[in-house]
């Protein structure tokens, strides 16, 4: 008997698990939505719950241990059930096995929410409060089969890249341990289509908006002295390694080279070692023709001749891109070859004369560029661009041939669905089976939309039309964001068997914002044409979903300023990343249309944003993690500029989560054509703050 009672005293001190689930703990208008809360106990205390209603559907939940003395425990769980079988769900990451948890690291705008056709709940981690306690760090999981959403506090370690699981090792110290959330409700219709809106507004509200308003990220509305830095460093301290010059089809053209490194820095003294084969690309992501148009503009406003002939010989080298039937290449390079200096080798170009055309090398197929495939997502992207210089900068009559040469070869690879395949073989012009339906095609819809408003063509209208409709069927209701950086650039986990089929453990696909981004813009540019509010409406539930990845705070734990910054996908760590100097201005069309000025604020933080991992004194935080990193870097440096932080899932305040290279075309060259154009599009009447 005395076995037997201590056998119950042990396991009732240690039990895991107290429950919330009765009338007086779960509010009223909770329980049809919520079966039960489950918390865990810490070394034994249970906790204090308490319930906060703070306005309809919203009420506020406080998980309190008090602990008298340190505890050893590896982990603090709070499991949310949803009173209701939820047939979507969403969360920031995912967390494909049973130990898999959503690390604080990834928490830009934390939320979780399920739903099906009559309820929604979302789950909104208090970052006040995270704030506060770093003692242990938040988590957050989300099991689709077993129908809970979780909270906790547990150590992590990052697993591929970039996941994250359960960590041993975690101490509570004595005193209050303590969680808190906001746990948020509806039935409305509204809610139930668009559920991220009120979240959202939430986050933009209590934690965005008031830091906006003291200046973050950047606590300077003037983003022309980062312009300047940009174009200095390119086209001048860093020239020699950047500036690529050679003579093709009897014409001098260049561009800024794809990537360089610290290696290549003025103030490195051992021999550089190039990162990755030297290129030019007119790419989906890296596209030299683009990040031109911001140089001609700067060199047209500053009346800068020397600048402004730059330009134009990266427009010279699109133009010089070979078509067959259509179609063209997105990657001119050299070959490359390895030498040896004093027994270590290292990578260098063979120079320009050996130059051949090829394709991006982030696919399914192949590294290598010369063996790479069309890809439509490029060409249309560099086709769109030779639209906007034609229609914004000069009315040069050989961009719209180019561009509609491509067009009409566009049209004919169009599926019965609507949509365009993502590859093509080099041999026979035919779909190579990735990504045949996917919403890579929402690209191809803007590029039409464009030859449709300068020709009146048509049947690009119809193509366009057609298109767009079929990723609203088949892609926006069910999240399925795939689009070639999903499975094939550095996150390449899932790119075996997850591509087309959704995580069980999660019940959503592994997914790429980029995408998200070219479906909103589709959806803006499809209602302006065609006035059609059924597509306003669509596509502010795209932005929205968009929205999810931006920062919309500062958390303690990050030592550069990151609001108003992008995340990239839901199993990658990067923040602000460069990809938000494109976002800024569609989020500021939206904003403007919609006369939201959380929008308008959204967008003008991701621009500044854009700049923040710059090194330069202009970025006094970040630099000194650029020179806790690169001790070397010096004044000639300034302007160099990473394309994210963070990257590896993992960031302290001595430069982890600092990179090693610059891509012009995807950081400060993108980011300051990004600043020119709009300023070019509203005036500087944008960038004050009001």
């Amino acid at each position: 008997m005395i076995n037997r009672l201590l056998l119950v005293w042990i396991v009732s001190l240690f039990t895991q698990t107290v429950r919330a689930n009765n009338v007086n703990n779960v509010p009223k208008e909770l329980q049809s939505f919520i079966k039960n809360i489950d918390v865990s106990t810490v070394h034994g205390a249970k906790p204090k719950i308490s319930f906060k209603t703070v306005s309809k559907n919203l009420v506020y939940v406080s998980v309190i241990w008090q602990l008298k003395g340190v505890v050893a425990q590896d982990s603090v769980a709070i499991k949310i059930r949803p009173a209701f079988v939820p047939g979507f769900h969403w969360a920031p990451h995912l967390t494909p096995k049973e130990n898999s948890i959503i690390a604080q690291h990834v928490f830009r705008a934390p939320a979780m929410l399920v739903s099906n056709a009559n309820k929604v709940l979302v789950v909104v981690p208090d970052l006040d409060l995270l704030k506060k306690t770093n003692a242990v760090p938040w988590y957050m999981d989300m099991n689709a089969p077993k129908n809970y959403l979780e909270l906790g506090m547990s150590k992590s370690r990052v697993e591929e890249h970039v996941l994250y699981v359960r960590d041993k090792g975690a101490v509570f110290p004595a005193g209050e341990a303590k969680l808190g959330f906001y746990l948020m409700v509806s039935d409305k219709s509204e809610d139930i289509q668009n559920p991220w809106r009120r979240p959202l507004q939430l986050m933009w509200s209590k934690w965005g908006a008031p830091l906006y308003q003291t200046g973050e990220p950047l606590h300077r509305a003037d983003l022309e002295p980062y312009v300047k830095q940009t174009y200095n460093w390119a086209f001048n301290s860093w020239k020699p390694a950047v500036w690529q010059e050679f003579e093709l089809n009897g014409k001098q053209v260049g561009a800024p080279v794809f990537i360089v490194n610290v290696t290549q820095s003025p103030n490195y003294k051992a021999p550089v070692d190039e990162r990755e084969f030297r290129s030019v690309w007119n790419q989906a992501w890296f596209n030299s023709l683009r990040s031109a148009q911001g140089l001609y503009r700067y060199a047209k406003r500053t009346h800068n001749d020397t600048l402004q002939n730059l330009a134009l010989k990266t427009k010279e080298l699109a133009l010089s891109f070979p078509q067959h039937r259509g179609l063209f290449k997105s990657v001119i390079a050299t070959e490359m070859e390895e030498v040896i200096i004093s027994g270590k080798k290292y990578r260098r170009s063979k120079g320009w004369d050996t130059k051949y055309f090829g394709n991006s090398n982030r696919n399914p197929f192949t590294w290598d560029a010369k063996q790479s495939p069309y890809h439509i997502a490029d060409m249309s992207y560099t086709a769109y661009w030779m639209m906007v210089w034609y229609e914004e900068l000069e009315k040069d009559e050989r961009l719209i041939k180019y561009a509609r040469d491509y067009a009409d070869a566009l049209v004919a690879l169009q599926d019965n669905k609507g949509f365009f395949p993502a590859w093509l073989s080099l041999d026979t012009y035919q779909p190579m089976g990735y990504l045949d339906q996917s919403p890579e095609t929402s690209l191809s819809v803007t590029f039409l939309l464009k030859m449709f408003k300068h020709t009146g063509k048509k049947e690009y209208l119809a193509s366009a039309g057609k298109a767009l409709d079929a990723v609203v069927k088949q892609i926006v209701p069910v999240g399925q964001w795939e689009d070639f950086e999903t499975y094939w650039s550095c996150s390449r986990v899932g790119s075996q068997d997850w591509v087309g089929k959704k995580i069980p453990r999660n019940n959503m696909f592994k997914q790429n914002n980029f995408c998200i981004y070219w479906t909103a813009e589709a959806l803006l540019e499809m209602y302006k044409t065609t006035g059609n509010r059924s597509y306003l409406q669509k596509g502010r539930r795209t932005l929205d979903e968009l929205l999810m990845y931006q920062a919309t705070w500062q958390p303690p734990y990050m030592a550069i300023r990151t609001l108003g910054g992008f995340g990239v996908m839901n199993a990658d760590g990067e923040w602000n990343d460069s990809r938000q100097c494109l976002f800024a201005g569609l989020i500021i069309d939206y904003g403007k249309l919609l006369k939201s000025a959380e929008y308008v604020q959204r967008g003008l933080s991701a621009l500044r944003a854009s700049f923040t991992m710059m090194y330069t004194p202009l970025n006094l935080q970040t630099m000194k993690q650029w020179q806790a990193k690169w001790p070397f870097f010096g004044p000639q440096d300034y302007g160099f500029m990473m394309e994210n932080y963070g990257h590896g899932g993992e960031t302290n305040d001595s430069g982890l989560g600092i990179g090693e290279f610059t891509i012009y075309d995807w950081g400060n060259g993108a980011a300051a054509e990004a600043y020119n154009r709009l300023l070019d599009k509203y005036g500087p009447g944008i960038f004050i703050d009001k």
